[in-house]
């Protein structure tokens, strides 16, 4: 068994059923990734708009990609036709150009919020005390897109209380807005938190996806 099948193996055996698995596969060659695809992962994440271009035509169709890291409006013409989902929407002018594009080519885009929950203030995201008005903001305005959950990013530390509360800080907001705003409609269900190096504490605060690199394909390149 190679050690990229024997880590997904690893990983998906430790994790509930509910929860779905995103390979990082930021900066991995096509082999790395036609490896972990044989293995049988489908979701894959990337967080620049050029890898997703390079990676999509050269690997098979039924992979879903995921776009995770900080997208400028400038690139979502580029992207739009292959994201699956689109986790880091941050600003009311990012979905407005996202169900733009969407719309150009007859597209329903589904898309996380990305909510600040670290104390880094180099992590991107809307306020927790400001998401309600955000969603508020959105919610009808883009009939080409659809809020499918939240995403965020807890600190980077070895503190697994400050992580562990993060964590719950994002779920305590996904439950609010949810009632708040969604009726508890099913179509908003995802909670995107947790990586590789915390992902199983995620996973007790009430994570639904889980996005893991280094623990697949070893350290980035």
């Amino acid at each position: 068994m190679s050690d990229i099948k024997n880590s997904l193996s690893i990983i998906i055996e430790s994790i509930p059923r509910n929860v779905l698995l995103v390979a990082v596969s930021k900066t991995k060659p096509l082999p790395i990734l036609k490896e972990a695809y044989d293995a049988g992962q489908r979701h894959f994440g990337e967080n620049k708009a050029q890898e997703i271009l390079d990676k999509c035509p050269n690997l098979p169709e039924d992979i879903k990609w995921h776009f995770i890291g900080h997208l400028q409006s400038k690139k979502v013409k580029q992207i739009i036709r292959y994201t699956h989902l689109i986790h880091s929407v941050d600003s009311l002018k990012l979905i407005a150009e996202i169900d733009k594009r969407a719309q150009a080519i007859g597209k329903t885009q589904d898309i996380l919020i990305q909510v600040h929950i670290a104390k880094e203030e180099s992590k991107f995201g809307i306020p927790v005390e400001k998401l309600s008005s955000f969603i508020a903001n959105t919610m009808d305005a883009f009939p080409n897109t659809r809020i499918t959950g939240l995403m965020g990013m807890a600190t980077f530390t070895d503190n697994e209380r400050v992580v562990s509360k993060e964590f719950a800080t994002l779920k305590k907001a996904f439950n609010l807005i949810k009632t708040s705003y969604f009726n508890n409609n099913s179509s908003f269900s995802e909670i995107s938190m947790g990586m590789s190096g915390d992902y199983k504490l995620a996973i007790e605060e009430g994570s639904t996806m889980i996005r893991v690199g280094s623990s697949i394909f070893g350290s980035r390149d």
